[in-house]
Formats: structure tokens, sequence, C-alpha cells
């Protein structure tokens, strides 16, 4: 059964489930590493499966954002609770997630169990919305510590209004 999401305790992003400096060769590569990292920290049960269910979705729409941002996303049966790994790519590297004004060089991989569709859609409409703003951005790309990197991404999300 998939863990309800507590938005007072939203460790959605870990240190470990972080990368700096990604070079990938394509949102496919980038989502793989990223979700590689979740796999390592045992928030996805089933690796190629997982991918599978996230490289679908990447074909079905774009899933780039305004302002560089890449945030692939899947609900998964393999999830057991929202998860979101973080690619900040090496300089030079942004990668083409679709998005009308060029790639990106912040990628969000969100894992969601299969069952959590209405946490889901809230995780990525309070995500976006915090991406909307340059100034987080800003400082996602200008942290070079895992550590602030996942504490921005899981403030970001413990505060929202409806």
């Amino acid at each position: 059964m998939a863990e309800p999401l507590d938005r007072y305790d939203a460790e959605l992003t870990t240190p470990e489930t972080v990368i700096l400096e990604l070079e990938a060769t394509d949102k496919a590569d980038a989502a793989s590493q990223l979700a590689k990292r979740l796999h390592a920290a045992g928030r996805i049960s089933n690796l190629d499966g997982f991918l599978e269910t996230v490289n679908s979705r990447e074909h079905q729409l774009a899933t780039g954002l305004p302002g560089g941002i890449g945030l692939p996303h899947a609900r998964s049966e393999y999830v057991d609770r929202i998860s979101i790994a973080v690619g900040i790519t090496k300089f030079g590297h942004a990668l083409d997630f679709g998005a009308s004004d060029g790639p990106a060089t912040v990628i969000l991989l969100i894992a969601t169990p299969a069952s959590s569709f209405s946490d889901h859609l809230e995780v990525l409409a309070t995500l976006a919305r915090s991406l909307s703003k340059e100034s987080f951005r800003e400082s996602l790309r200008r942290a070079n510590d895992p550590e602030v990197i996942a504490e921005l991404i899981n403030s970001s999300l413990v505060f929202f209004d409806h």
C-alpha cells in the first residue's frame, strides 16, 4: 500500500537522489541515471519496469517547462512512496525535454505510486509553481551541494496553497 503524502515530513528528495554535473546523451538517459539513484535508495522496486513507464509517459507529451526545466514523471506499481530525483546538468550539457524555450538544465524525475493520482497531481502542480519562479530555478542551479538541493525541493513541497 502506498504511503500517504505527509506535507510536514516531505523527504521526497534526499542528497543521495541528487546528481550534480549530470551528463546524459538524451532525456531517456537522464531519466535512467536519476531512476538508478531512486532504485539504489530503495524507492523503486523494479528499475526497468519503472523506466518503461517513464519512457511511455515521455512519448505521450513533452515534460519540459519554461526556464530550462525537465520534469519527467510517472505513476508506477514499482513505487511505494512519492520520490523525486534531481539532476543539474554539467555546463554545456542541457537536454531537450520539449519545452518551447529550449533545453533543460534542471531535471526532476518524479516517481509516484500507481494508486496516488491526486498526490501525483498535487506534487506536479506545487513543483511547477515553485519552478516558475526564476529565483527558485537559479537557487537549484547555483547550489553545488546535494543536501541544499534536496532541502530546496523538500521545502518547496511542504508549504503550498490551494
